[in-house]
């Protein structure tokens, strides 16, 4: 398969589809699950998405090392190339390569305002003026309103997609984890600054994705997506 048809039938596709042709620039977007549900999977497999499509992305990581950030990559990469017959894989594997930047903060003793900076000028300089940037185990039970508007300014005035990951609560032995429109809870604050939640739950032999928010509608929408456990790609029901 050549790569534009690759891009025209990853089941993304689909997923624009849902959300109205997609995120969009200057929007937020959020992956959210119990923890060990398959974000990050499904947050590599958007970014992978879109550096095949020939876009730039920063992958921004919350966690102590970043080593197992490029095995994600490397092992969704070659999970979709041999599943969908790519041709010239190797010379699209080192253009995405090329056009993505991993870099690492501590959200304990590091700002929003300092990631905000260490980003711009990483754009600004031209070393990677990216469309899109992902944010992995960003904890949002940490954050407050201003966090989070400082996120959402800064997508708008960089007109950037970020996708960020949530977990959610084990247990509800604090209150409920989802409201009856099945938003988590701890996103509930910042609702008027997120445009997009998908939340994922595990349903059998697969892990299904639900629209919980899309832009300013808010309700619980079964999306023709799952995340195969085995693969841990997206891929249609």
């Amino acid at each position: 398969m050549i790569k534009n048809e690759l891009i025209k039938k990853s089941p993304l596709r689909k997923l624009d589809q849902s959300i109205r042709g997609g995120l969009s620039r200057g929007s937020i977007g959020v992956i959210a699950s119990r923890k060990g549900i398959g974000k990050t999977a499904c947050l590599v497999h958007i970014a992978t998405d879109k550096l095949i499509a020939g876009q730039r992305v920063i992958h921004v990581s919350y966690a102590k090392r970043v080593d197992h950030i490029v095995d994600w990559y490397e092992d969704i990469f070659k999970e979709i190339s041999q599943k969908r017959d790519l041709e010239n894989a190797m010379e699209i594997h080192d253009e995405i390569i090329h056009n993505r930047v991993i870099m690492n903060f501590s959200q304990h003793g590091t700002s929003v305002a300092q990631v905000i900076s260490g980003l711009s000028a990483m754009m600004n300089n031209g070393r990677m003026d990216a469309e899109v940037i992902v944010f992995d185990g960003y904890d949002f039970t940490r954050s407050d309103y201003q966090d989070v508007y400082a996120f959402k300014k800064f997508a708008s005035d960089k007109e950037v997609e970020l996708w960020f990951t949530d977990d959610y609560h084990r247990t509800d032995i604090d209150g409920p984890v989802l409201s009856d429109e099945g938003i988590p809870t701890n996103l509930i604050p910042f609702l008027d600054l997120i445009g997009v939640i998908i939340t994922i739950k595990a349903e059998r032999d697969y892990l299904h994705l639900y629209l919980v928010k899309d832009h300013e509608r808010i309700n619980i929408k079964d999306l023709p997506l799952k995340l195969d456990p085995r693969t841990l790609l997206i891929a249609e029901v």
